[in-house]
């Protein structure tokens, strides 16, 4: 089992990387700035459920399929890529109004929340990480528990994750809300919103097993 000091050792780490921007927190602020607080809070949702599902799958094994498969690696891989890429395609063709207000937006809750676990979930590099990541605070001599001990730090990495992301959520609304309702600027946060997407998915593309 985890002593003190590893398990502190572990929350130092998580929270370097919880702070640390990358494709997760730049997806998430994308998407409250273009459609408002309820859209941000329901995509962090998302991306929190898709990183408990790679806990899921380190804990299972399934991670290591993929990181010894260059085949499977490949697959999920330009799925993920293409599914970021026709995000942005449809954020750069959309037609936006002024920002919303009160956290209105225009898609259904139900499918700002599915965008943003696929997002996770098809990010083979998300799966690797964990499958790095966790097994350094996993005793090698607890084999029997060392599935539980996967899910229990994956648990707590991915509830320190979602707070840190739902403050970025607040800080976001909080700018837009000082900005105000003007149409050209809120245009414009969709085409970059549009050309993030867009970024996020070709960057995908470079990686490699």
């Amino acid at each position: 089992m985890l002593g003190a000091y590893e398990f502190w050792l572990f929350l130092s780490a998580s929270f370097f990387l919880w702070i640390t921007p990358g494709p997760d927190t730049m997806y998430i602020l994308a998407r409250t700035l273009s459609q408002g607080r309820l859209a941000g809070v329901l995509s962090v949702l998302g991306v929190s459920t898709g990183i408990l599902v790679h806990t899921v799958f380190a804990a299972l094994g399934l991670s290591t399929l993929l990181a010894s498969s260059a085949l499977a690696f490949m697959v999920v891989k330009f799925v993920g890529a293409a599914y970021l890429i026709y995000l942005g395609v449809q954020a750069l063709r959309s037609e936006r109004e002024p920002f919303p207000s009160a956290g209105v937006v225009v898609q259904s809750r139900s499918k700002i929340f599915r965008q943003g676990l696929l997002t996770n979930l098809l990010n083979p590099k998300i799966a690797i990480f964990f499958l790095a990541f966790l097994p350094q605070f996993v005793a090698p001599d607890s084999e029997s528990s060392s599935a539980g001990i996967f899910l229990f730090l994956g648990g707590i990495f991915v509830l320190g994750g979602t707070l840190w992301c739902l403050l970025l959520v607040g800080f976001a609304t909080r700018f837009m809300a000082v900005v105000g309702p003007r149409t050209r600027l809120s245009r414009s946060v969709g085409k970059v919103t549009g050309l993030v997407y867009i970024g996020l998915g070709l960057n995908l593309l470079r990686a490699k097993l």
